[in-house]
């Protein structure tokens, strides 16, 4: 399995998040160092910083390959060949009704565009990567003749199935993808949003349909509600699913802070993967259980994954409103305090009254300050 980020394009594309030259070449380095195959760096057209960007990119060194994000125009293809990229993400509309009433153009046109527009590509040696937008939504035949139309007398070296809008289902798009790996004898790649929470669903649903490259951003960010979060597809496809790829799991916790940190888009704690507080534990139950499993050494009895395995820090246990006694006994022994137990009721309802109090959990030095007062 192949990994295409689009963190740098689809990504930035998500509404009020700008992404400097500077910025972009040290998230294309993370992932580069992280294994993934492909970047694609960002569409030169865009702007004279994005083209630079691309440039600057591409002449890293970078274990990855670099690819730019074009629209099916040769004054596109010049972009990307001024900015030495490896391959071009070629861009046409392919669904029948967004040809004629968003783009306001007859289907022969996006057609003749496509294959003339490929055609230079592959002629100056650029990688072609041919990317259909709405083809989830489009009358088959009509995606059809065009996607035959450039693989006969254009040029594709892959064909990107894309889920545009985010409104395939799981098996609705593996049927997509499905019919299409039928007639076309190229590589596929599939390109799905999160419009309704199903992006790293659906590319998992095109991966075990035979899709051989993934796109994916950090954090999910992306285009609307954003696309396949590369942490979420990642973890799922190689430990649920036993599928592959060159990715670095421990790298992924991360490159999730470096995108933050760039974008500005903070993550929920308990995001998948790479949330702050997904190895937090507050409750009383849990953290019984994690008092006697923690000197066995057995986190995978109540996690699903070790936080070594994504970059993670360790297991941490939370005192709160949730907590129990042997949350009390548990926090006391980390501390190297010594709690009696006809105190532990009482310390515990302390905590339980400050974290209503201030809405949140406990610091160790409140802890102390509860301790000292108490025992």
């Amino acid at each position: 399995m192949r990994v295409h980020d689009i963190t740098l394009r689809d990504g930035e594309q998500q509404a009020g998040i700008v992404i400097r030259k500077e910025e972009k070449i040290r998230v294309a380095r993370a992932l580069s160092e992280a294994g993934v195959d492909r970047i694609e760096a960002g569409m030169p057209a865009v702007s004279k910083e994005d083209a630079e960007a691309v440039k600057a990119i591409a002449h890293e060194g970078l274990a990855s390959k670099v690819f730019a994000f074009a629209r099916c125009a040769k004054s596109d293809v010049d972009l990307g060949l001024k900015a030495d990229v490896d391959g071009l993400v070629m861009e046409v509309p392919s669904s029948d009704h967004i040809i004629k009433y968003a783009y306001g153009w007859p289907e022969q046109k996006a057609i003749d565009l496509s294959v003339e527009a490929t055609a230079y590509a592959h002629d100056h040696g650029l990688y072609v990567t041919f990317f259909t937008i709405d083809s989830s939504r489009a009358s088959f035949k009509a995606c059809w003749r065009l996607i035959n139309a450039v693989a006969t007398r254009g040029h594709m070296d892959s064909l990107t199935v894309v889920d545009t809008f985010g409104v395939c289902s799981p098996p609705g798009f593996a049927h997509l993808v499905r019919s299409i790996k039928k007639r076309v004898k190229k590589p596929l790649e599939v390109h799905c949003h999160n419009d309704f929470g199903l992006a790293v669903a659906n590319t998992i649903a095109g991966a075990a349909e035979g899709a051989e490259v993934i796109h994916t951003t950090v954090n999910g960010i992306g285009e609307r509600m954003g696309n396949a979060s590369l942490e979420q597809t990642m973890m799922s496809l190689q430990l649920l699913y036993g599928v592959r790829s060159g990715v670095k799991l421990q790298k992924l916790r991360g490159i999730s802070k470096l995108v933050e940190q760039v974008t500005g888009q903070k993550l929920p704690v308990n995001a998948p993967i790479v949330g702050d507080n997904i190895f937090k534990t507050e409750s009383g139950i849990i953290t019984g259980w994690w008092s006697r499993l923690e000197p066995q050494n057995m986190p995978l009895e109540i996690f699903p994954f070790t936080p070594d395995l994504v970059g993670h820090e360790p297991i941490g246990i939370l005192l709160g409103k949730k907590s129990g006694r042997d949350s009390i006994y548990y926090a006391a022994k980390k501390l190297g305090l010594t709690v009696p137990e006809t105190t532990v009721d009482a310390l515990l309802e302390k905590v339980k009254t400050t974290a209503e109090a201030n809405k949140r959990t406990l610091t160790e030095e409140e802890f102390l300050q509860i301790v000292r007062g108490t025992v």
